[in-house]
């Protein structure tokens, strides 16, 4: 699904960003552009770093 519609970044991108170490909204719009532009998908971004945290049993800095 596509996470950010004004860079064209897919779930999966976002997910592979969180698994090579991005842990906030800031490090994934860096490593590849979702949530740089308008921000409307912040929100979904934060979900899925908390959702592999969560997973993975570690805590996150998503709320930076």
């Amino acid at each position: 699904m596509f996470v950010c519609l004004c860079t064209g970044v897919t779930s999966h991108v976002v997910n592979e960003c969180v698994a090579n170490g991005a842990s906030t909204s800031k490090e994934v719009a860096a490593a590849c552009g979702a949530g740089s532009e308008c921000g409307r998908c912040k929100r979904t971004v934060r979900a899925i770093i908390e959702a592999h945290f969560a997973k993975n049993g570690t805590a996150s800095a998503a709320g930076r």
